[in-house]
């Protein structure tokens, strides 16, 4: 099987080493070939992009290889959402993913038992979150807080003057410091087309 393995460390004094001689022996002893390495060095996991791991998933589109290979979860990814986005981009394109440590391995039954219960986690993560978002809201909004964007405030008398005197909506919105689209509503408004 073409395997890609992927290591990270996140400072400058680590080294990635002692993951790739533990991936490499993992893809030896199991008959696996090494299509490529990728390695980040020096990289924090809480970074989205991140060089080689971008790399990999551009290279997974383009099936170089069958399986990617991690040494632990979190030199892979920085979160579970992450995880299981990246698990179901693979499963999408019929690669399976192998993290040593943890001892999942998607080719396996066991292992898309695991990938199943992750996203069930995620899911129900996600749901947590949009409550508490929405508990917040209600709670400020007895408290009077006014939520969303603050209104502009301008001089909705002087528009309708420039609109009346021929200037476009265009020179309006320019000169007063407002878009175009607040221009136009509140001169339509004030009934001048």
């Amino acid at each position: 099987m073409r395997t890609a393995i992927y290591c990270r460390c996140s400072t400058a004094d680590q080294s990635p080493q002692m993951q790739l001689d533990e991936l490499r022996a993992h893809c030896q002893r199991r008959g696996w070939d090494v299509a490529e390495e990728y390695v980040d060095a020096a990289v924090s996991g809480s970074k989205a992009s991140r060089p080689a791991l971008d790399r990999l998933k551009a290279d997974a589109k383009r099936r170089k290889f069958d399986a990617v290979l991690v040494y632990r979860y979190d030199r892979f990814a920085r979160s579970l959402s992450q995880l299981v986005q990246a698990l179901a981009e693979f499963d999408a394109l019929e690669i399976h993913f192998v993290s040593l440590h943890e001892g999942t391995d998607t080719s396996t039954p066991n292992g898309r038992l695991i990938f199943g219960i992750f996203a069930s986690i995620a899911e129900f993560e996600r749901q947590l979150i949009r409550s508490r978002v929405k508990s917040g809201m209600q709670a400020a909004k007895k408290r009077g807080v006014r939520l969303g964007r603050r209104a502009i405030e301008i001089d909705k008398g002087e528009v309708h003057r420039r609109r009346a005197a021929g200037e476009t909506y265009q020179a309006i919105s320019k000169s007063m410091g407002i878009s175009l689209r607040t221009t136009y509503r509140n001169s339509k408004r004030q009934g001048v087309a």
